[in-house]
């Protein structure tokens, strides 16, 4: 952390004094730990997904929809002891999983507390639950330690990166990112009642006036890893922050749009996927970080 390069900000940022583009230091900064029930079904499962909500955030969306978290305003900090205690509660909960939400400014930090809580007792399978807007040397430092990869891929267009997500190169580091989770954990395994043990899920959200874009997104995702990877196609889209200003992103998705979409993974032959169906465009579906 002396000099913080770890994403592909590359601030050089001496995080035990300053905070990065991240919006935070170098200590462990959690906005929630929780049993969560949302998640895709073989994360979540009938015994919920072991969440851990990091701070800070190397991203920027302006439609980011925990927007107090990701910008470092909520949270309480955590020493590597503490973290490892809370893991092991999780799994002493029945969780399925320990999930490491926006985890990738700590990542280098990870790898001793993954290991020291294996060493403790820790059995759950590790989920590495991140935007994609990650180096890959930062990556290949955590082999062995990730069961499970939950990605983004939220643009393959550089204008929308740069002006949604102040990222111009995030569709190449992206997908090079995901190259290498892909590459790390192969196949996708499932226990007998349906929970992921290992693999990678893809995750994309579909915004508002930008249906061409997420079919693209499908298309070179099926085209790529075929049936090696799952796909799942978020209707979820809340209007938040600056995007309420936004000409495209100022209105949920329809219904319309989003069937567009999946009609489309159907048509190009994704078998391994997850839709959402329902309401799900609503504030209520946001958690509360409230440190606990």
């Amino acid at each position: 952390m002396d000099r913080c390069n770890l994403c592909p900000r590359q601030c050089n940022v001496d995080r035990n004094v300053n905070i990065g583009y991240c919006k935070v230091g170098a200590e462990f900064k959690i906005g929630r730990i929780m049993k969560h029930m949302w998640e895709e079904p073989c994360i979540s499962g009938d015994n919920g997904s072991g969440a851990i909500f990091f701070s800070g955030c190397n991203m920027g969306c302006i439609y980011c929809q925990n927007d107090l978290l990701s910008k470092g305003l909520v949270g309480k900090g955590y020493t590597e002891d503490e973290l490892i205690i809370e893991m092991l509660k999780l799994q002493d909960m029945d969780c399925n999983n320990i999930n490491l939400v926006t985890p990738t400014h700590y990542s280098d930090r990870l790898i001793d507390v993954i290991k020291s809580a294996k060493s403790k007792g820790l059995t759950l399978p590790i989920v590495y639950n991140t935007s994609s807007y990650e180096k890959v040397e930062s990556l290949k430092a955590l082999e062995g330690l990730i069961d499970i990869y939950l990605p983004d891929l939220k643009y393959l267009d550089i204008k929308g990166a740069k002006n949604y997500s102040n990222a111009e190169d995030y569709p190449e580091v992206a997908c090079l990112a995901i190259d290498e989770m892909v590459r790390q954990v192969g196949e996708c395994e499932f226990t007998e009642d349906g929970v992921m043990k290992k693999g990678v899920i893809v995750r994309h959200l579909v915004l508002p006036g930008r249906i061409e874009e997420s079919k693209k997104v499908i298309e070179y995702l099926y085209n790529r890893y075929g049936d090696k990877i799952y796909i799942s196609i978020m209707n979820q889209y809340t209007p938040y922050g600056k995007a309420k200003n936004d000409e495209l992103l100022c209105r949920p998705i329809t219904e319309k749009e989003y069937d567009e979409v999946v009609d489309y993974a159907i048509f190009l032959g994704v078998e391994n996927g997850f839709i959402q169906e329902g309401e799900t465009c609503d504030e209520s579906f946001i958690p509360e970080f409230t440190s606990e």
